[in-house]
């Protein structure tokens, strides 16, 4: 079996051949641009690829040729030193706001038509960036596969017959095949990892409240993050540097400390899930996460197994707890009427949101509370938790078989995360033994965002 390419910013795969598209990635378009191209030939060139990526499934909304030009035109060149992603294009996640393109959150009956933009992608375009479309997701952000749409499923160009991981899909696919250097996703149990590990990208999950969330359709309000695909640690944090910052729009914004992964301490000791914690679902997956413990060890970080009951029970209340029914309360009074919905998706928000009291949702607040501080302690032994980021990778025809299953195994190692407060960032990792990617997922405490990415791009340099 062909050995895949180590995964570039532009990396294409097709029929199962990688190729690549240097002009991908953050510096590529600063150097077409230092060179002397203009933004409205580079970009219009890119949307003319976009419409003729051959895969209907990951944008649902592409700029006009008038919008495009008009937002080029606004780019005065006298600033190209100045912001930090002058002309630099991306999409965005349907379910985030981008004023004069349609927010549909992948149902139709949903469509509104947002007049200025969400928080985070004001802050990129005050940056300079261009933002070029909306990419599909699963319905309401509500699974982590990339198939619960109404539209055609994105097709992971690593691997057409396995899914693309969600909700986040059409963003990671589209930065996947080289269309856009990077992409905004939202992240409430692991739509912007577990998508990122299986199309072999990077994905940045902030500490909530460090990116805002104001203009976003919510999942779960009080964990929502918005969080950005890209083909190396260093675009991701260049997007994350630029987009985060306090918003007084956002009721769960909070301001933290400016850092740099210059300046961040090394990570020395990682955890990892000790055997009792380590649910071995895809054998490959397993195989993958092996050699990955391999190069951390070769990078000389000390492995120390971590008991992970306390994280797996928090895990467990995100969907099997309360937290379902405040996506029911994100959307109760929409799903009231005749609007056409999924039925996987109705099912979750509407019917398992719609069995817990308000007394439910206390006594999972308390016992959330007393998970926290059992957690702690574990942050005093170790510098970083380090965990495969998917633990299989289902593929097109087990999801049809089984809608749910595979969906709740994909977030073992990711839907405790927000609960907690903690700081994520998914990095490709060694790949399975069939060649398909694998990721690593480094997590920390909230406001450990810098020394996880200086850590992955430790982690990208020793591969």
């Amino acid at each position: 079996m062909a050995r895949r390419l180590h995964h570039h910013p532009g990396n294409r795969r097709s029929g199962g051949v990688v190729e690549q598209r240097a002009d991908q990635g953050i510096d590529g378009f600063r150097r077409r641009y230092a060179a002397g191209e203009a933004p409205a030939r580079v970009l219009a060139a890119l949307r003319a690829r976009i419409l003729d990526c051959g895969d209907p499934g990951i944008f649902l909304h592409v700029a006009s040729k008038e919008a495009l030009a008009a937002s080029c035109a606004a780019l005065d060149p006298a600033d190209q030193a100045r912001l930090p992603l002058w002309g630099i294009p991306f999409a965005v996640k349907d379910n985030i706001d981008v004023a004069g393109m349609p927010t549909t959150a992948a149902c139709p009956d949903f469509t509104y038509l947002p007049e200025r933009h969400a928080g985070a992608v004001a802050r990129l375009v005050a940056a300079g960036a261009v933002p070029v479309g909306k990419t599909n997701l699963d319905q309401f952000a509500t699974g982590l596969v990339g198939v619960r749409t109404p539209h055609p499923v994105p097709v992971n160009p690593h691997a057409p017959g396995r899914v693309p991981g969600g909700s986040s899909s059409g963003s990671a696919v589209a930065v996947a095949r080289g269309l856009v250097p990077f992409a905004l996703g939202t992240d409430t149990a692991g739509s912007g990892r577990v998508p990122a590990g299986l199309c072999g990208l990077v994905g940045l999950k902030p500490t909530p409240g460090a990116v805002s969330t104001a203009g976003v359709v919510p999942a779960c309000r009080s964990l929502d993050c918005i969080s950005v695909f890209a083909g190396t640690v260093a675009d991701a944090w260049a997007v994350h540097d630029a987009m985060a910052g306090f918003d007084a729009a956002d009721p769960y914004s909070r301001p933290w400390p400016a850092a740099t992964p210059a300046d961040a301490a090394p990570l020395r000791v990682l955890g990892v899930p000790d055997e009792a914690g380590r649910p071995r679902f895809d054998a490959a997956a397993e195989a993958a996460w092996d050699a990955a413990m391999d190069r951390l060890r070769a990078m000389g970080v000390t492995l120390l197994p971590v008991p992970m009951g306390a994280f797996n029970e928090v895990a467990a209340l995100l969907y099997e707890g309360a937290w379902v029914a405040e996506r029911l309360a994100a959307l109760e009074g929409f799903l009231a009427g005749p609007a056409a919905v999924l039925p996987v998706t109705r099912g979750i928000i509407a019917g398992n949101g719609g069995r817990f009291s308000a007394a439910d949702a206390f006594r999972a607040l308390h016992r959330l509370e007393a998970l926290k501080r059992e957690t702690a302690p574990v942050w005093e032994r170790i510098d970083a938790l380090a965990v495969p980021t998917a633990p299989l990778f289902p593929t097109l025809a087990e999801l049809e078989a089984d809608p749910i299953g595979p969906n709740s195994r994909l977030g073992t190692f990711t839907n405790f995360v927000n609960l907690l407060g903690l700081a994520a960032l998914a990095v490709p990792g060694p790949d399975r033994p069939d060649g398909l990617p694998a990721g690593a997922t480094f997590i920390g405490p909230g406001g450990s965002d810098a020394h996880l990415a200086a850590f992955g791009m430790r982690f990208e340099a020793a591969a």
